[in-house]
């Protein structure tokens, strides 16, 4: 074990409130990171004290640089260096911010940053990924920055009623009152992004639709930004369906956890045909999150793993 005395950038960014920040990149540096006076502590095996030293050098450069680096911007560097991604680390900073009425949405890591670019950019977006890692969550950020920029004339969200072990048919209610838990997660999406009232005003005038994927059927939705969450729980038909709504000027974000498919038989999801057939279109974008992705509470980027471990055991 070694430990080296490491000069200060900025210790307001690097402690956080109650080192929380510092706590988050000791997990992912293998290092113990204490503040003492104008410098850092850097504690642990020479390997790991000779990787994080390098990370620090890079948040210097861009520092130096002029950057005004926030809380995530220290984890999408991480990823960066860690992927030994060839491109200059200027290209990513500082991340960018979609300002909403209730709040600003930045990436906090380096495939959210990766996953806004890409809807930015092309006009269908696969988001793949475990849950937890904001691939509903930004889409819906982006959905409601295309509409407050005028690039878009509506949002529709839709999602499969595929019940999770449940049986749709005992729930009270009319068919409304059924399908609504379903799409509840886009509700809560929608509600945390912007003013309830106004998330109630644009859903009463149809400029957001939230709808079940059975009524997209035979429609055409120009000018529209579509998203189609828990795909892993379509059908080929439904996918293939939902894939040819799209009209001129939309866009088209899909969804899917290949880990939770809670159809009888999940060979025949939708999602993963689609990917199977559709990778190598040049126009269509694919986005993978990872556990390091997760932004929900630190258990759940453990949980993830722990599962991902025990699949792995029983494939072989």
């Amino acid at each position: 074990m070694e430990k080296i005395a490491y000069p200060f950038i900025r210790k307001n960014v690097f402690s956080g409130v109650l080192d929380r920040n510092l706590k988050k990149l000791e997990n992912r540096l293998g290092v113990s990171l204490a503040i003492r006076g104008d410098h850092l502590i850097i504690d642990g095996e020479p390997k790991s004290i000779e990787h994080a030293k390098i990370y620090f050098d890079k948040i210097r450069e861009l520092e130096e640089k002029g950057y005004d680096l926030k809380e995530e911007d220290f984890h999408i560097a991480l990823d960066l260096l860690e992927e030994g991604n060839p491109k200059p680390f200027e290209n990513y900073f500082p991340a960018e911010a979609l300002n909403l009425s209730r709040k600003s949405v930045t990436p906090k890591s380096l495939n959210q940053q990766d996953y806004i670019q890409a809807i930015r950019n092309f006009d269908l977006v696969f988001g793949l990924g475990p849950a937890g890692t904001g691939k509903t969550y930004l889409a819906m950020a982006m959905a409601l920055s295309f509409l407050q920029n005028k690039l878009v004339s509506r949002i529709i969200l839709t999602r499969p009623a595929v019940e999770a072990g449940e049986k749709l048919g005992f729930l009270p209610g009319d068919l409304t009152q059924k399908i609504n838990p379903y799409l509840r997660p886009l509700y809560d999406a929608l509600f945390d992004l912007v003013q309830s009232d106004q998330a109630g005003r644009l859903i009463e005038k149809g400029i957001i639709e939230i709808a079940p994927l059975a009524f997209m059927r035979g429609r055409t939705l120009n000018s529209s930004f579509i998203i189609l969450d828990e795909a892993q729980n379509t059908t080929k038909e439904q996918m293939k369906m939902l894939l040819t709504r799209s009209g001129f000027d939309s866009k088209v974000v899909i969804t899917a956890d290949m880990t939770q498919i809670d159809l009888p038989q999940p060979t025949k999801s939708g999602v993963v045909h689609a990917v199977k057939i559709l990778t190598g279109i040049k126009e269509i974008a694919f986005c993978y999150f990872n556990d390091r992705d997760v932004v929900r509470h630190p258990l759940v980027q453990k949980i993830i793993k722990a599962y991902q471990k025990a699949e792995a055991k029983s494939a072989v």
